[in-house]
């Protein structure tokens, strides 16, 4: 029996034997390859558990982030940091000590980040913004030499336009909004908002702006021709130097300003004061539509309801002027008037003309309709135009002040038709039969 149990191998024997003698893996003994299993469990379950806790951390930052915890900065709108504090700041002078705190305030009315002193510290550094740079009050004063009455070139309801030279030698045009009942302020906000990043050839571009203390300011381009109110109605002697084909080419170029507001933009602009005074001229008589402070942002709706009627008599729409039904249709009227005035070089509203002529709509139609359209001509036009393009510009004034704004054309069909030669269509003339 002893003899027996001495050839049968104990259990623990057997087990030792099994855990140290060699695998095919590697040639490895089967205890390593326990060892090695286990440790790359280990390492997965490790793994797993921080991918769950940084999942979890990141969740939390976001839910953080959404909340109003971290502000959100506009990728549009430079991050303005506080500047570091000096060490030996100077002492506060007797006048900054009696401002109050509604004067310090003033300027965070319209844009919080733009008051006096964060001004003055990014003045100096020439900050420049996606589609213009901030102007200290300091340097537009040095520009206008202290805006004197010498350097003023515009005035309207609502500022005054001034010429500047700034230290780089360029010259600019800085309209100084009037601040009377926050109009300024409100149209600060519109023409920022509207031209800021409007670029076309035919339009006035932005150059900068300047917001310091109860202070609205635009810095536009200098057009150095003036504009065509001063040519058609001022004093250029008996032969106006505004040919018909000049005038045609103001007109062309102010209907594509016009559609490139309307169609070309989202949302649409509305300009809501069109007018010769607002139309500048440069040197070629290229065309430029200038102040857009009575501009309106439209969003996709076809029209907009405001309480303010907001233009210059003589060009507003009678829709517009009735019922405060705003859209681009009140445009193309106030552009069908302005046309009738480069025709004709009559303003559109003139009280020393005889009671029937002091409308210059209304003239204008009883000359069409009296088959007297030869006459409409400014007189200081030396070369008349063919009869047909006179024609063709006198139908699109028509169209554009039709009673009822549907059928008024779009500018850009209005940009078709004065640059068409065989206007008016043959459509058009199927139409009417």
């Amino acid at each position: 029996m002893s003899a027996v149990d001495d050839e049968i191998p104990s259990p623990d024997t057997s087990l030792s034997h099994k855990l140290t003698s060699k695998t095919e893996l590697l040639n490895l003994k089967l205890y390593v390859v326990i060892a090695i299993l286990l440790a790359a469990i280990l390492a997965a379950f490790l793994l797993v558990f921080l991918c769950l806790r940084a999942r979890r951390l990141s969740r939390r930052m976001r839910v953080k982030h959404s909340s109003g915890s971290i502000p959100l900065v506009s990728k549009e709108i430079a991050e303005i940091k506080e500047p570091q504090p000096r060490p030996d700041p100077p002492p506060p002078s007797a006048a900054a000590e009696g401002k109050t705190g509604n004067e310090k305030s003033k300027g965070a009315d319209v844009l919080p980040s733009l008051d006096v002193e964060k001004g003055k510290e990014r003045s100096r550094e020439g900050d420049v913004f996606g589609w213009g740079r901030w102007y200290s009050l300091k340097e537009l004063e040095d520009a206008t030499r202290g805006f004197s009455a010498e350097n003023v070139i515009g005035e309207g309801g609502y500022g005054v336009v001034y010429r500047g030279a700034l230290q780089d030698g360029s010259v600019v045009a800085v309209k100084n909004l009037h601040n009377n009942k926050g109009q300024a302020q409100t149209e600060f906000k519109v023409e920022v908002e509207a031209i800021g990043k409007v670029k076309h050839k035919n339009l006035v571009g932005l150059i900068g702006y300047c917001a310091e203390g109860a202070q609205r300011m635009l810095v536009y381009e200098y057009i150095d021709n003036g504009n065509l109110e001063q040519w058609l109605h001022g004093d250029v002697g008996p032969v106006s130097p505004l040919t018909w084909d000049i005038r045609m080419k103001i007109a062309i170029g102010t209907a594509k300003g016009l559609a490139y507001l309307h169609e070309g933009l989202e949302p649409k602009v509305v300009h809501r004061d069109i007018k010769s005074s607002n139309i500048l001229l440069d040197r070629k008589w290229n065309p430029r539509v200038s102040d857009f402070g009575l501009a309106k942002l439209l969003g996709p709706e076809k029209s907009y309801v405001t309480t303010r009627v907001m233009g210059t008599f003589g060009y507003v729409s009678p829709e517009y002027a009735s019922t405060g039904m705003l859209n681009e249709g009140s445009d193309v009227y106030s552009f069908g008037v302005l046309l009738m005035e480069i025709i004709t070089g009559r303003s559109p509203i003139d009280y020393s003309r005889p009671a029937g002529e002091m409308n210059l709509v209304d003239w204008f139609k009883g000359m069409i309709s009296s088959r007297r359209g030869e006459d409409i001509l400014d007189p200081l036009i030396e070369v008349q135009p063919p009869p047909r393009a006179l024609k063709r510009a006198m139908l699109v004034c028509l169209r554009c002040i039709d009673l009822d704004v549907h059928k008024r054309p779009k500018m850009g069909q209005i940009v078709h038709m004065l640059e068409a030669e065989d206007f008016p269509y043959r459509s058009d003339t199927r139409s009417a039969r």
